[in-house]
């Protein structure tokens, strides 16, 4: 991995947290991602399952944990299962964790080869009468892929019928929205990335270069500061390409007057970051531009500070609505009978900003969180309102990551990356 190590300690006290929200006698069970196959003997860039990373550290494929804190032996309360290493791998493949160091890492004293899952598994499965099954039930998933998860709830259901099951995602959902100071700091790190990405991208804009140039100047920035790259596909969106929510082609040379929307985060240590940018081809806004940009910026700078404990998500939407809605109107873009006339359930300003203001990040770019529930300190949020023009040949989305607090308004990681007009022009004209 590129990343620092990461103290143990922070996974060892996610254990604990996950532990104590388990029923008596039960035991929890989590599956590494697979290495998804391109084709021949090609394979996706290996990233681990999550969960998987949040109780462990372990950043590897082939590795299983298993958590059963009323084992009646105490060296199987917490288990590792990794691929057995040797010479042979450590030649053609580069290091993988042997047991002290996967001690290191994670914290978790008894480690066994994969080879022996299915033996110690069979014990400590007579020992309980309850398996927590770890599931994908965030909001937005919807991918169709089989993992290692679903594989082994197929085959544990098999082999084991008469035990009863429980899901860890509830509980994995209110623990990890809810940040750790150390992953606060991860965070930060992501995001400083981030700055250092973005500000070099401001001195290499200016009319006829590409979308992809600015790809490959963020990506050259990432990875020399430790990321692994973008935490999520890039959005580099000059012109009218920003009026597609997700564009990713990054293919369209930048011309002079056009504003590029640059939806770019990098990640570190598997946490993401996630900022956004709208920046002027030629190193100045119009007018217009300026106009619409310092409308956005007015409705993220009051939808920030709505981000504090007891907020309900939904409602925090509606009221950001009326901000933009209020905004719209300023701008010539709405009138009052729009207004009036509204259908409820898609308000006019929908018209010019249709996507939420807002979302957990953290080991996900869309982190796990229960949005039916009130925010809480310490819980990560996006800011990204927009408004998209397609005929006037633009969109301005401006986005920052923050932290809720306990009292007064949140944190913003992003505080030191450029977003005012004169700030940006003056870099860029530098």
């Amino acid at each position: 991995m590129k990343y620092h190590q990461i103290d143990s300690q922070l996974f060892i006290k996610n254990r604990k947290n996950f532990m104590q929200k388990m029923k008596p006698q039960s035991l929890a069970v989590f599956n590494s991602n697979d290495v998804y196959p391109i084709g021949a003997d090609s394979t996706i860039p290996f990233e681990q399952n999550r969960d998987l990373f949040y109780l462990s550290g372990v950043d590897q494929e082939e590795s299983i944990l298993v958590l059963f804190p009323d084992a009646p032996k105490k060296e199987h309360r917490e288990i590792l299962f990794l691929t057995e290493t040797n010479e042979h791998i450590a030649v053609w493949e580069g290091e993988k964790l042997t047991k002290d160091r996967a001690l290191e890492v994670s914290g978790v004293e008894t480690v066994y080869w994969m080879k022996d899952f299915e033996k110690i598994f069979f014990e400590v499965m007579t020992q309980c009468e309850m398996v927590y099954f770890n599931t994908n039930e965030h909001y937005r998933s919807a991918h169709k892929t089989e993992t290692r998860d679903m594989r082994f709830i197929k085959w544990c259901k098999e082999k084991y019928p008469a035990h009863q099951v429980a899901k860890s995602n509830p509980i994995l959902q209110r623990l990890r929205s809810v940040k750790d100071p150390v992953e606060l700091a991860l965070m930060q790190n992501a995001c400083d990335i981030t700055e250092k990405a973005f500000r070099r991208t401001l001195g290499f804009v200016k009319p006829g270069v590409w979308e992809y140039e600015i790809e490959a100047e963020y990506y050259h920035e990432m990875i020399r500061n430790r990321s692994r790259g973008f935490a999520y596909t890039p959005i580099i969106a000059s012109g009218n390409n920003a009026n597609v929510l997700h564009y990713i082609e990054n293919n369209q040379q930048c011309q002079a007057g056009d504003l590029i929307l640059l939806d770019t985060g990098a990640e570190y240590a598997n946490y993401a970051s996630d900022l956004t940018r709208t920046i002027p081809v030629s190193g100045k806004y119009s007018e217009r531009q300026k106009q619409v940009y310092n409308a956005v910026n007015r409705v993220k700078k009051e939808a920030t500070k709505m981000l504090v404990p007891g907020t309900m998500w939904a409602e925090y939407h509606r009221e950001v609505g009326k901000l933009m809605t209020s905004e719209l109107l300023g701008l010539g873009l709405l009138d009052k009978a729009d207004v009036q006339k509204e259908d409820p359930d898609w308000p006019a300003y929908k018209k010019y900003f249709m996507h939420g203001t807002s979302h957990n990040i953290g080991l996900d770019t869309h982190d796990y969180g229960i949005l039916t529930e009130p925010m809480q300190a310490n819980q990560v949020y996006t800011v990204e309102p927009g408004i998209y023009l397609p005929d006037e040949g633009f969109g301005i989305r401006l986005e920052d990551d923050v932290v809720i607090q306990k009292k007064g308004e949140p944190f913003n990681l992003m505080r030191n990356i450029p977003i005012e007009v004169d700030e940006i022009e003056e870099l860029m004209n530098a």
